[in-house]
């Protein structure tokens, strides 16, 4: 089992809150990472119909039966759980520890936790595997870095962990667990083809009981096409034959199924015009290159996908290595009506960082020019392109180019 920076952040939390929430995509680990959990806690199934009677015949009495190292797995299928356990932890509100609950294709589960569980529980929003648990790298220097306001001196001194081999086997096939475990192509292949069908066909019409299963399944194929673009939600409709309401149901649904990634526009610039549309990804590559048809590099550097899917790697291993430190922040893209863009910005306590990604080795100082005007305008300590450069360099006084093989 390959090891999950996730770890050390459930740890702490079960030090720190009675309830410990973790969510995220089918199949991203969740249950593997239960399974390293110390042998006195005692692990449901809520998918097993055995676990689900034990607890749903009456939460409220299994739950001061079991009032201590208890987990739940999958449990958005009993929503009768989340009022009984608001009930058990105010009971001995003062001990942290007592519950894990887990999650997963479940747009009700954030909402069932926030009306039951709010102030009692943390969430962590678990993801597949990034680029260096895949390789089992020690996590880069990176990432506690830049959430840590450090200046540009400290980040010149990042070296290379990864080969641009590694990048590109990670960038073409993903990040779930199971398919690197086995490590066979058919295998993956296979895995990724009956993935998407148990999401569609189980999971979702579970969820969402009326919704159009082909229409939906359609939506799915048509996000590899969408991905790393604009969401222009009248043209999805249009295409689908849906109405927009439902187009915009769609992407809402794909969002926090944890399939789809959301990016809402920056608008916080008053001096320019600003379009604010949101953007969104697939979260994985592996799928956008299943969906997309891509078996092999030379496949994937010769479509006109290739530059969002790279943006896409990008921005969820960042993502995802910084949720697995427990930072807390907000992601957003950057767009002018005047053409001016930028990939990504995160903004938390370290400040507003701006981030622009590019594939190439080599960064044309022409290409600079947004991520120079968005600094100044926002007094942004410095900017970071993220590339394919063999080594981190600095392109002026307030930016610095990072290689992937950095993070």
């Amino acid at each position: 089992m390959k090891k999950r920076y996730y770890r050390k952040l459930v740890d702490e939390l079960l030090q720190l809150f009675p309830c410990v929430a973790l969510i995220g995509v089918r199949q991203c680990g969740k249950t593997t990472l239960l399974n390293q959990l110390s042998s006195n806690w005692k692990i449901l199934d809520l998918e097993k119909a055995s676990d689900f009677d034990l607890v749903n015949h009456d939460p409220d009495l299994f739950l001061r039966l079991h009032p201590d190292k208890v987990v739940l797995d999958e449990s958005q299928l009993l929503p009768a759980l989340f009022p009984a356990l608001r009930v058990a932890i105010d009971s001995n509100r003062n001990t942290p520890g007592r519950y894990i609950i887990t999650g997963s294709s479940s747009p009700e589960l954030i909402k069932s936790i926030a009306e039951s569980l709010a102030g009692r529980i943390a969430v962590i929003e678990l993801a597949p595997l990034t680029i260096n648990e895949a390789f089992e790298l020690q996590q880069p220097a990176f990432y506690p870095l830049i959430s840590e306001q450090c200046s540009l001196n400290d980040l010149l001194a990042l070296t290379p962990n990864k080969t641009i081999q590694d990048i590109s086997n990670y960038w073409l096939h993903g990040g779930y667990p199971e398919p690197w475990e086995k490590n066979m192509p058919r295998f993956r292949k296979l895995w990724l083809q009956n993935y998407l069908q148990t999401y569609i066909e189980r999971d979702i019409l579970r969820l969402f009981p009326s919704l159009n299963r082909e229409k939906y399944r359609l939506f799915i194929q048509m996000l590899g096409q969408t991905s790393g673009n604009i969401i222009n939600y009248s043209n999805v409709a249009r295409t689908l034959g849906i109405s927009q309401p439902t187009a915009r149901e769609y992407f809402q649904i794909a969002h926090h199924t944890f399939v789809w990634r959301h990016i809402p526009a920056y608008e916080k610039n008053v001096t320019k015009r600003i379009i604010k549309h949101p953007k969104g990804y697939l979260r994985d590559t592996g799928l956008l290159h299943f969906i997309l048809h891509l078996q092999n590099m030379d496949m994937l550097l010769t479509h006109p996908q290739m530059g969002a899917s790279w943006e896409s790697l990008v921005i969820e291993t960042i993502l995802r290595e910084l949720n697995s430190l427990g930072v807390h922040y907000d992601y957003y893209h950057y767009r002018t009506g005047a053409g001016a863009e930028i990939d990504l910005i995160l903004e938390g306590e370290f400040g507003l960082l701006p981030i622009e990604i590019k594939y190439s080795q080599k960064i044309n100082q022409r290409n600079l020019r947004a991520l120079k005007d968005f600094i100044e305008e926002h007094n942004c300590n410095y900017g970071i392109v993220i590339n394919n450069d063999e080594q981190v360099r600095r392109y002026d006084d307030k930016i610095i180019g990072i290689p992937f093989a950095c993070i």
